[in-house]
């Protein structure tokens, strides 16, 4: 029974790895092909994976994000 369980417990394991390696972009879910390696990319649609059109207040706030954030120092 024990050993049932082990090899029960393997198998999910080995799915779920198997599920999070083809889920996991190697340059982060917002970037697109081609961007540049880091945690910034580029603004604009273009340099987005799904490449979506963005209005013009989306695009502005995407240009404006590094800028956008809290320093957190209170």
């Amino acid at each position: 029974m024990l050993l049932r369980m082990a090899a029960l417990g393997a198998i999910g394991f080995g799915g779920y790895r198997l599920f999070q390696k083809k889920r996991t972009d190697r340059n982060g879910v917002a970037f697109a092909e081609g961007e540049p390696e880091g945690s910034v990319r580029n603004a604009g649609a273009d340099a987005t994976a799904t490449k979506d059109t963005m209005s013009k207040q989306d695009e502005a706030l995407d240009e404006t994000f590094p800028a956008s954030d809290a320093t957190a120092k209170y």
